[in-house]
């Protein structure tokens, strides 16, 4: 639990799309407006970007990774799609496995996709596993900016469910660190009623004071939560004296990323502490970062038993 902070802290960055491949997609849609050029140059078939990204979250799920073509054709295309397999570590039929090995662009479109299903069970969160695909094309369909291959990375992900995150939690945090006589600390929490997608952490790190932390469900390549600006301690319980209007409040601050893993049920948070009514400069306490991870209660129990 001592290195969680440091194991969490990084994330995959999303894929950048190829913008001039895209201009071109839709350069080539036909329209009933005169004053619309459609596409007249030459005929390329491409992945429509080179790198993506699969969230398995189930061993049922296909994912999509689009094939694009700057013309459209009269009649059906189909383009065979090979692994290669000296630049990938993800295995197929153990990690993933292909629908096809071709995939059609049919007569009049100007897209297909490869079809990819993703196997939860056999992917561990820590994993880091990918794979490479390659369209075998002729060489004028072929554009050597771009070239025919894509990067796929394979992601063990869970789906979202708040009371994954109810109950006994372990908190350990650099806050702690710094000015508590002891090296984690032992809270519970429960869900908002009154608030969507939020949990309130009671008692988060002094008794009487509950935490509220939101968690965003819209985006499962960004599983982040939010903070509002609350009531974090009393000055007294915290400092043993009074400072400005006697408390400390909280908010979780922009300049860094603050995330939940829904595999691992845990949340990296980042907070920043201040006191109201202190001078400007003086008020603030400063900026730590806390591990969270939900535990069974009979863990909970022999953490109490210790002493937490």
């Amino acid at each position: 639990m001592k290195n969680i902070i440091k194991n969490r802290l990084g994330m995959a960055s999303r894929c950048i799309l190829h913008l001039l491949l895209v201009a071109f997609y839709f350069a080539a849609l036909t329209s009933c407006d005169p004053e619309y050029t459609t596409y007249s140059g030459p005929n390329y078939i491409q992945f429509s970007d080179t790198l993506y990204e699969m969230a398995v979250v189930d061993d049922e799920a296909y994912f999509d990774l689009p094939v694009v073509a700057t013309r459209s054709c009269s009649y059906d295309r189909t383009v065979a799609v090979e692994i290669i397999d000296a630049e990938s570590n993800a295995v197929e039929g153990k990690h993933y496995s292909l629908e096809s090995n071709t995939v059609v662009i049919k007569a009049g479109e100007l897209a297909g996709n490869v079809r990819v299903r993703g196997y939860h069970s056999n992917l561990e969160v820590a994993d880091s596993l990918g794979f490479k695909l390659h369209l075998i094309t002729s060489d004028e369909a072929t554009w050597d900016m771009y070239g025919t291959t894509a990067n796929v990375l394979v992601k063990k992900a869970c789906k979202f469910d708040i009371n994954a995150f109810t109950g006994y939690c372990v908190v350990s945090s650099t806050y702690i660190m710094n000015y508590m006589n002891t090296d984690m600390i032992l809270a519970y929490s429960e869900v908002c009623p009154d608030e969507e997608n939020t949990i309130i952490i009671r008692d988060y790190f002094f008794k009487g004071y509950d935490v509220k932390v939101r968690f965003t469900v819209n985006d499962i390549y960004n599983p982040l939560i939010e903070m509002d600006d609350q009531r974090f301690a009393s000055t007294a319980d915290a400092f043993g004296t009074l400072y400005g209007d006697g408390y400390i409040n909280v908010y979780q601050p922009t300049a860094y990323t603050s995330y939940y893993s829904s595999c691992e049920k845990f949340i990296l948070q980042y907070m920043t502490l201040y006191v109201p009514g202190m001078p400007e400069g003086q008020n603030v306490v400063g900026t730590f970062v806390n591990a969270v991870e939900w535990i069974s209660d009979d863990e909970a129990e022999k953490l109490k038993r210790e002493g937490y």
